[in-house]
């Protein structure tokens, strides 16, 4: 190792890439933390965020929001909704639609899960909960027509009641379907497009059937 201690950098030589970090010099992002931040500007960021999704799927078109800033919140809040507005339906045993809640709830999240699958084996670049989020924000047009439909139950359940429900569970079933390929086409292959959409016309179809036939049970309120 003689000579090594002769051997020096030249000042000529430029030394390239930073090696000192100012300490004055952090960043907006850097200085942020959400560690610090109250519950209650946490749960107002998160709902406005969710707020955002619905609109994007109200309104679909070209956009990475649902995909990028994924979140199973308002898939939650949607799925629940549902599931609640479904329970109490008229059925064959003397309890008010007992299980309902629980079958709705598995359903819709057996069937999510099922289609993610689904769309990974057949090549999806698209990660299994960014799907799940897509499909479970695309069912609220579907809760929408439920909703309508609970209301239109309220006066009565003649041949126009089904016709105006008819009616609006097609348009909510066709937004769904519509809205959620708009975000899923993109991350499939292009010759097997048709084998992923097949199974989220079928998981829309279900809920929108579900919804189409459900009747409001009346007790039996003898003497």
């Amino acid at each position: 190792f003689a000579g090594l201690s002769d051997v020096s950098i030249s000042g000529d030589i430029p030394v390239e890439g930073e090696i000192t970090v100012p300490v004055g010099s952090l960043s907006h992002d850097d200085e942020y933390s959400t560690l610090d931040e109250p519950v209650k500007e946490t749960i107002l960021r998160d709902l406005k965020a969710v707020g955002k999704k619905f609109g994007h799927v109200m309104y679909p078109k070209k956009s990475t929001t649902l995909l990028r800033d994924w979140d199973l919140w308002g898939p939650l809040l949607l799925c629940v909704t549902l599931a609640l507005m479904l329970q109490g339906g008229s059925a064959d045993s003397k309890e008010d639609g007992g299980p309902q809640f629980a079958e709705v709830f598995v359903i819709i999240w057996f069937g999510s899960v099922i289609i993610t699958l689904n769309s990974k084996l057949l090549g999806g670049t698209i990660s299994f909960f960014q799907s799940l989020c897509v499909l479970g924000y695309c069912i609220l047009p579907l809760t929408v027509a439920m909703i309508v439909c609970r209301l239109v139950l309220l006066g009565g359940t003649g041949t126009a009641s089904f016709i105006v429900r008819f009616i609006v569970v097609v348009a909510s079933f066709g937004w769904s379907t519509f809205a959620s390929t708009a975000f899923l086409a993109d991350s499939q292959p292009p010759n097997r497009k048709a084998l992923v959409v097949y199974p989220v016309f079928l998981f829309y179809f279900v809920i929108s059937w579900m919804i189409l036939t459900f009747s409001p049970s009346h007790s039996n309120t003898g003497p």
